[in-house]
Order: C-alpha cells, then sequence, then structure tokens
C-alpha cells in the first residue's frame, strides 16, 4: 500500500534549486550587419571563454550541467548554448571551444538544412549547417537540440504545425545524428503553457526559453543573451542578476 509520506529522494527532487546559467549565443563571425545583435566576433567568443576560465567556471551542454545539477553538483559550470546552426559555428565557435576544454549545446532546425535564416527581414543572409555539419559538430562533443522544424512561433502555431515543429524535429535530427535528441529550445524563445505541455509531451528532457514569465521548471529554462558588447564587467553584473532576478527552478537541486 503506497505511503502518504514522500520519500526523502521525492522530496529533493521536487525541491526548487537555484536558476542555472545558460548563455544564450547565436552565430559567432563579422558582425558589422548585425541587426538583430545576434552574433559575436571569434575575438569576444575567446575573451568572454577566458572571463569563465578566470572565474573557475567552465563551459557545458546543457545535459552536463543538468546531471550535475541533479547530483548536487555542478556549481563550476555553465551552460552554453548556440541557437539556429549557423554554419559558422563549426570555423569560428568549435575550435575556440576546444582550446577551452568546454563544449556547448547546438539547437539546429532540420527543416532549414544547409538554408538560411530566411525568418529575419532585416540583415544578412546567414548560411545554416548542413546534415553533415551537424553530424561533425556531433562528432566534436556538442549536443545537439532541436530548434523546431522551420523557426516558427509556437506560441501562433495550430496543432498540425504544433506537433511537426517539436516532436517531427526531434525524429528528424534523431534521425540525422544517430543519437537521442532530448532538448529543445523555444524559437523567439517565446513559449506558453501549450507549447511547454507539448515539448513534455513529445518526451524531451528538458527545453530552454528566454524569459517564461510565471512558467517554471526544465521545460522553460531561462537563458541569458550574451552579445558583442558583453565585455568581463558585463558578464559579471549579467551573471549576478540571473541569479537575483530568476525564480528557482523546480526539480533541479
Amino acid at each position: 500500500m503506497p505511503s502518504s509520506v514522500e520519500s526523502p529522494a521525492l522530496t529533493r527532487r521536487l525541491t526548487p534549486g537555484p536558476v542555472p546559467w545558460i548563455a544564450m549565443y547565436h552565430s559567432v563571425g563579422d558582425c558589422s550587419d548585425d541587426p538583430y545583435h545576434v552574433t559575436v566576433t571569434p575575438d569576444r567568443l575567446e575573451r568572454q571563454l577566458r572571463w569563465l576560465r578566470r572565474r573557475g567556471l567552465r563551459g557545458v551542454s546543457v545535459t552536463e550541467l543538468l546531471a550535475a545539477r541533479a547530483r548536487g553538483e555542478g556549481r563550476d559550470l555553465v551552460a552554453l548554448t548556440f541557437d539556429d546552426g549557423y554554419a559558422d559555428f563549426l570555423d569560428h565557435a568549435l575550435p575556440l571551444l576546444a582550446d577551452g576544454g568546454c563544449t556547448a549545446t547546438l539547437f539546429v532546425l532540420p527543416g532549414r538544412l544547409g538554408g538560411d535564416n530566411a525568418w529575419d527581414p532585416l540583415g544578412p543572409r546567414k548560411p545554416l549547417l548542413t546534415g553533415d555539419g551537424i553530424r561533425r559538430a556531433a562528432a566534436a562533443g556538442m549536443e545537439i537540440g532541436s530548434h523546431g522544424l522551420t523557426h516558427v512561433d509556437l506560441t501562433q502555431a495550430d496543432d498540425r504545425l504544433l506537433k511537426a515543429e517539436i516532436a517531427e524535429s526531434r525524429v528528424a535530427l534523431e534521425e540525422l545524428t544517430g543519437a537521442p535528441v532530448t532538448g529543445f529550445c523555444y524559437p523567439y524563445g517565446t513559449v506558453d503553457r501549450r507549447a511547454m505541455e507539448a515539448v513534455q509531451e513529445a518526451g524531451y528532457a528538458y527545453a530552454c526559453a528566454i524569459d517564461p514569465g510565471e512558467l517554471t521548471g526544465p521545460y522553460v529554462l531561462p537563458r541569458v543573451y550574451i552579445g558583442q558588447n558583453d565585455t568581463a564587467a558585463r558578464l559579471f553584473v549579467k551573471y549576478r542578476l540571473h541569479r537575483l532576478r530568476r525564480r528557482p527552478v523546480e526539480g533541479l537541486r
């Protein structure tokens, strides 16, 4: 007969823990024409990674960070995420991550393999990774997660499109990489309860947003935008404010 008293293990699992530091990047390359401020130069990324090392922090994938937190560890880890799957990740970001002993999570769009950022009405067209490029990133130790199929606002999607963007993108990426895909990232960072529940039902283990508002938990993990203007001083402020402003995340120790 089930006991009415929760086990200590269950109690620990449900106890909210401090919000993890998850940094949000996009493109790494020339940022001279960048109206959306989603690009950092390789030199800036290298300096930002050095800042982490000086503070005794190491960049890892979201899955590695969450696994460490589940063990009650990982206070010296930060998650690095790169949205959209820009092709410049291989040439500019990957070597810097490898040199720094870091890994990251790359959220890609299997419905736009080898395409470009057509969802952005302004600015230059940036090429996206091909299927081979995604496999190369995975072989180098990067976690591959889904950013949906084609980069649409899921809060505006009907039921058919919502399922395609969330569930079918996971199937496509698992077929492409031959490995489980457990992470999802909401395009534009927009999320509501319907989209969150669809991600959970599709079998993902976690999902990243930007500012999920009143929603909380491993399927709406908040992230910190990192851009070209983020010097050491700005990174320090963002790091501190993130812990102060965000609510503890249920399910994380």
